[in-house]
Parts: C-alpha cells; sequence; structure tokens
C-alpha cells in the first residue's frame, strides 16, 4: 500500500510541474504553401523536409480528393518543431499542384496560411519564367491580418543538376537582384536529392513568419492539442480595412 501510494504521490507531483511548464510554453498553428510549376520538386522537397525521405519515382500532385463532380489538386504534411525551449511549431505544408487545371482553385488553398515557398527547378529555365506568375497570384488571394503579402522564399531546386543549371545561367548575382524587385524574403539553391539547404530553407521562412509579424502571432496560438484561433486584442479590423493590399 505504501509503495502504491507513493506512485500515485509522484505522478500527481509530475502533473503539476507539467501544467506549470505547460504555462511558459507557446505553441503556434502554421500553415506553410509551397507553389510552383509542375515537376519542380515540390513533393520531394516536403518528403525529404518532414520524413527525411527522397524517392526519384514521385508522380505529380494531382488528386487528394476526387469525385465525379471535381478534383482537388494538393497534399498536405505535418510536422512539429520544438523551436526554443519556450515555442513549439506544428506545421501544416500544403503542397499545392502545378497544373494549370486546379489555378482556379488556388484561393481556397491558400486561406489561412502565413507563409509560402515558391520553387522552380534550376535545370528548367521556363520554371523560373513562371515565377513571378505565382508570386503575383499568391499576392493577390492572401495575405497577413494586417494586408500584407505573406513572406515568401524562392527555392532554386534540383540544384544538384549542376551542368543543366549551369547551362541556364539562373545565378546568384540575378537571384538577389530578382527576389529584392519582387518581395522575396529571400532565397536558397536547394536538392531534396542531396538534402542541401531543405531544412535551413524552412527555418529561415518560419523565422521570417514569426519575427516580423508578432502584432497578431497570438491569433496563431494552439490550446492544448486542439487547432484554435484566439482573439486579438490589439488587432485593429478597422486597420485591416484600410491597409489591405489583396483581394483575400
Amino acid at each position: 500500500m505504501f509503495f502504491i501510494f507513493i506512485c500515485v504521490l509522484y505522478e500527481e507531483m509530475l502533473q503539476k510541474t507539467y501544467a506549470k511548464l505547460r504555462k511558459h510554453v507557446k505553441e503556434y498553428f502554421l500553415k506553410l504553401l509551397i507553389v510552383g510549376e509542375i515537376a519542380t520538386g515540390k513533393t520531394s522537397f516536403i518528403n525529404r523536409y518532414v520524413h527525411n525521405h527522397f524517392s526519384s519515382k514521385y508522380r505529380a500532385t494531382t488528386i487528394f480528393f476526387s469525385s465525379p463532380i471535381f478534383q482537388i489538386g494538393l497534399d498536405f504534411a505535418l510536422k512539429v518543431l520544438n523551436w526554443d525551449k519556450n515555442t513549439i511549431v506544428r506545421l501544416q505544408l500544403w503542397d499545392i499542384a502545378g497544373q494549370e487545371r486546379f489555378g482556379t482553385m488556388t484561393r481556397v488553398y491558400y486561406k489561412d496560411a502565413v507563409g509560402a515557398f515558391i520553387v522552380f527547378d534550376v535545370s528548367r529555365k521556363q520554371s523560373f519564367d513562371q515565377i513571378i506568375k505565382w508570386k503575383s497570384d499568391l499576392d493577390a488571394k492572401v495575405c497577413l491580418p494586417d494586408g500584407n503579402p505573406l513572406p515568401s522564399v524562392l527555392l532554386a531546386n534540383k540544384c544538384d543538376l549542376h551542368e543543366a543549371a549551369d547551362a541556364n545561367a539562373v545565378n546568384a548575382s540575378s537571384l538577389d537582384q530578382f527576389c529584392e524587385k519582387h518581395k522575396f524574403a529571400g532565397w536558397f539553391y536547394t536538392s531534396a536529392k542531396d538534402n542541401v539547404n531543405v531544412d535551413e530553407s524552412a527555418n529561415f521562412l518560419i523565422g521570417k513568419v514569426l519575427e516580423k509579424h508578432t502584432l497578431f502571432l497570438d491569433s496563431w496560438r494552439m490550446q492544448s492539442d486542439v487547432f484554435s484561433l484566439e482573439n486579438n486584442d490589439s488587432y485593429n479590423p478597422q486597420q485591416r480595412l484600410n491597409n489591405n493590399t489583396c483581394n483575400c
């Protein structure tokens, strides 16, 4: 009996300690998009980042849900990060199909996103030429609560294809200028195959989201394990109406 009493007492102490720790831990649910032309390696990037796995046999993202009436071209993955000792970040990564036939659905897919990767294939210059289209579509259909564009990072993917990349001459200097002109937060050469800058680019985007938008981060807070949005008393809805720069 004494042993059982000690076990129960110890369990109660652990629960109280855990409850105290939970009061000091912030949890955020962040929805991140990954968009770009078909066959630029978006799904491979997500699988490397979430599962540390690469396969050369991925098919194009086409159908997540299908019915006789319509098809939805997306997939998504979840990842939990211990960002620091007081912050847990729960990511939902939305892999948007690059096929043009799914373009009319992007407004629905983009809803509630707080950041985005836009991806091109360094071995196919035509995929780079479509980046402005994707960035414009993103900025027109979704924005942050204050009306500003989402933080977005440009991924120059498949950098393991050195010869093809050199032939297309998408160099670092031109990407610096391009990102500055079109208001990207930054860019990275990436390779899902060789695991180059996958974690680094993801951490950079998450850092930008957490760093730049502290005024309304409380609206992304989570209570317990249930995804929920809190009211943010410091946020003024009228300010969003006055400053809104997108059609979201």
